[in-house]
């Protein structure tokens, strides 16, 4: 089971609002909407998703990542180098 499972039906609500958020954008750019308006809806649909992100991060590092450090050993390492690295990905992106 994954950490967000409990959750699972809220983060699929929260993908579908932004789907429709990112085909809106798509209409906008067919009906040549003004830039300004294009670029502030993308702005809310990637903070949404990262919003998204954040979540899953936290489930993962309280569910994936507790239950490996209560293991211990190289399995506990692995997945701290794990959660390590998508924080880098999310920090970058």
């Amino acid at each position: 089971m994954h950490g967000y499972t409990a959750d699972k039906d809220a983060y699929l609500k929260r993908l579908r609002r932004i789907e429709g958020q990112v085909r809106g954008l798509q209409r906008m750019v067919e009906n040549d909407e003004y830039c300004i308006d294009v670029l502030t809806q993308i702005s809310a649909a990637t903070k949404a998703l990262q919003a998204v992100s954040l979540g899953l991060l936290d489930e993962h590092l309280k569910h994936c990542v507790a239950q490996a450090v209560a293991e211990g050993g190289t399995v506990a390492e692995d997945k701290i180098a794990e959660a390590s690295a998508a924080i880098g990905r999310l920090v970058r992106s």
